[in-house]
């Protein structure tokens, strides 16, 4: 993830246009936004230090400039956070790290969400553990663990925009929340193959990626086209594990007695019946 502190902070230069800051704005400009200079200007910093801090040569830079930075770019609270990781990156002692493992306490309270379908993502969105109710929706069993992926399955998966007819904000927010996680773990040796694959693979992928967006999926609703209950408008939390903060349940939350809370219910009979 080389470069990144300052492809970010070029793309969040381009969206402030110079009248928006009291800056005027002489003449034809040969890129949008505001400049280096202007920037450094603004934030309180001398233009050699804001570059150096593009470049990727700031790792000791404070908290108070970052701040500044941040102000100036109007930055929101997801994207200052992102900023201080890719402005400051940890590098982990061992480039290895050993498979994911969900803990049994994790998996029995899964089990316990009859409900709310439910499963558990990984630092790559690859998906861990899962409930019955989960399993229903998602199908996971039925995939094999490479293809136990959110990302794969909404880019590389021919029938994912089927599965979601949101399919467009469901790519860019999947891509907002893996560039989260690819600032944090900079040096994941399988994220970045994984961000490699799907540029490579696929051109939405690319484009969104080249936009910089960064946010945190915390809640939200998402739409999914099932094949046997139908549409489903699925309300979700993610729940970020303390013993594992790289791990994170999601759980869909229907509001009882809605139309897709019946549809679960019935989903869940259903997949019942077939499993036995």
């Amino acid at each position: 993830m080389e470069g990144e502190v300052g492809d970010f902070l070029r793309s969040r230069r381009a969206r402030i246009q110079p009248e928006e800051v009291g800056l005027a704005s002489h003449g034809r400009r040969r890129v949008p936004g505001l400049r280096r200079e202007e920037v450094a200007q603004l934030a309180g910093v001398s233009v050699d230090y804001y570059i150096r801090l593009e470049q990727g040569r700031g790792t000791s830079v404070s908290d108070a400039v970052l701040d500044a930075v941040a102000r100036v770019l109007r930055l929101d609270e997801t994207e200052q956070a992102y900023l201080r990781t890719v402005a400051r990156p940890r590098r982990q002692r061992d480039r290895q790290r050993s498979a994911p493992r969900v803990r049994p306490g994790v998996r029995i309270l899964l089990d316990g969400m009859e409900r709310s379908p439910a499963f558990v993502l990984g630092r790559c969105m690859e998906v861990l553990a899962w409930n019955a109710l989960g399993d229903a929706v998602n199908g996971f069993s039925r995939l094999a663990p490479a293809e136990r992926s959110m990302p794969r399955q909404v880019f590389l998966d021919p029938a994912g925009r089927d599965l979601y007819p949101e399919w467009r904000a469901v790519a860019a927010q999947t891509v907002a929340h893996l560039r989260v996680n690819a600032g944090r773990y900079a040096d994941d040796p399988e994220l970045c193959a994984l961000v490699g694959e799907l540029s490579l693979r696929s051109e939405d992928f690319r484009r969104l990626w080249a936009d910089h967006e960064v946010s945190e999926c915390a809640y939200g609703v998402k739409k999914i086209r099932h094949p046997v209950a139908g549409l489903l408008t699925l309300p979700y939390e993610t729940l970020t594990i303390p013993a594992a903060p790289d791990q994170t349940i999601v759980a869909y939350t229907p509001e009882p007695g809605s139309e897709t809370a019946e549809r679960l219910a019935l989903l869940g009979s259903w997949a019942s019946t077939e499993a036995r």
